[in-house]
């Protein structure tokens, strides 16, 4: 039985990089990955997303031996944080 601090399966990574992000109708707008995990993302962003909408998402390496990180995530959750929004995603696929 794990205990409360090991409760997720797949522990979160630190990120705070800026990453691209466009929506279903082709909107793009930039915005910061806080964390990221095997299944999913933390986002901070400057407008509300809706729940439940398909984002596709960019984020670059630091370095240039590694491709960035391509996904398609859903929006799982969005509350106001700060001037912005916090978003909570869930990785369907990573296309790269």
């Amino acid at each position: 039985m794990k205990d409360y601090s090991e409760k997720r399966d797949f522990h979160r990574m630190q990120v705070n990089s800026e990453i691209e992000i466009s929506d279903s109708q082709g909107n793009r707008f930039k915005g910061i990955c806080r964390d990221l995990s095997a299944t999913g993302m933390q986002l901070y962003v400057e407008q509300a997303v809706n729940v439940g909408e398909e984002l596709h998402t960019v984020l670059h390496s630091s370095s240039d031996q590694f491709p960035p990180l391509e996904t398609v995530c859903e929006v799982i959750r969005c509350e106001p944080e700060g001037d912005g929004f916090l978003l909570g995603t869930n990785i369907s696929e990573v296309t790269r």
